[in-house]
């Protein structure tokens, strides 16, 4: 896995954090945009440092697809890249991400 900061493709064009897998699939990003660049690799790194102890959830999006989220405290610090076909997916997601990031190369 590795990260990258990049900027989005959205009309404000904010600096934003994202976590690929070895196939080059985004597998998290941050969930929103920083005001920097600098404020984007702080979040990507706060993350790599503390994903593993953040407490992980899956809901059904309004399309009725599965996804997760990670939250630490009352901060949503990273959501899934991808929707899934079920809960168990969405599950074996985020526990993927949460066993993998703090080895994940960059930002």
């Amino acid at each position: 896995m590795y990260f990258k900061v990049t900027v989005t493709g959205d009309a404000n064009r904010y600096p934003t954090w994202a976590l690929y897998g070895d196939n080059h699939e985004m597998v998290a990003w941050a969930g929103e945009g920083f005001e920097s660049q600098a404020n984007a690799t702080r979040a990507a790194n706060a993350f790599k440092s503390g994903g593993s102890a953040a407490r992980y959830e899956t809901f059904q999006d309004v399309g009725g697809s599965w996804r997760w989220r990670a939250w630490r405290s009352s901060d949503k610090v990273a959501a899934s890249g991808e929707s899934f076909a079920s809960s168990y997916n969405a599950e074996r997601a985020a526990e993927n991400v949460r066993a993998n990031a703090p080895y994940a190369t960059g930002p």
